[in-house]
């Protein structure tokens, strides 16, 4: 196995919302390679809990509308603000698919809640990084009303189940964008004795 593709994806992934997507069609071929590939995450147990709900076309308004007035009622009046409910209800508009992440809880809950969602962390990931190896942008929001019980209802979700979020996935309309990190030295401790 060769590592160096692999690397150049995951150094190359970027957050690309959905102001920065173009209006062109995401392909269906690559949308079902990056679900695909986001089923094969790790998984403990293999319970294997994402849940993924893919909106496009028209879906989108619905999904838009229900954003929007989701957060509107779980905000308080002094938290709502005018500008993230415009920009909740547009971003679902914008990007031409929008994914909603669930966690399917098992039955018996052998598996803690904490690996489940970490599971289904892992599958967004995994997305993410087709995603990107196909030169298409992502990102995952995890705003209020992506994550509320009204979301995990909306789509059809299970009392113990839960709503992870949003991926959004979009043609970027200019340039790809670059980034940096901070060196690894700094986030590691070598522990040999």
């Amino acid at each position: 196995m060769n590592a160096d593709p692999i690397t150049a994806v995951i150094r190359c992934r970027r957050t690309v919302k959905p102001a920065m997507f173009s209006d062109q069609a995401v392909d269906d071929a690559i949308l079902r390679e990056m679900l695909e590939n986001a089923n094969w995450a790790p998984t403990h147990g293999m319970t294997e809990p994402w849940r993924f709900f893919v909106f496009t076309g028209p879906a989108r308004l619905r999904l838009a509308d229900f954003l929007a007035s989701t957060y509107k009622e779980l905000t308080t009046p002094d938290n709502f603000k005018q500008s993230k409910y415009e920009g909740i209800r547009q971003s679902a508009t914008l990007a031409p698919v929008v994914i909603v992440v669930g966690m399917k809880r098992q039955e018996i809950e052998k598996i803690s809640e904490l690996d489940e969602i970490m599971a289904v962390a892992c599958a967004v990931q995994n997305l993410h990084l087709t995603a990107a190896a196909h030169g298409l942008g992502g990102f995952w929001s995890t705003n209020i009303a992506a994550t509320s019980e009204a979301m995990r209802d909306f789509v059809g979700l299970g009392p113990k189940d839960q709503a992870l979020g949003l991926f959004y996935v979009g043609h970027p309309q200019s340039d790809w964008p670059t980034s940096k990190r901070g060196s690894i030295d700094e986030k590691v401790q070598w522990i040999s004795e």
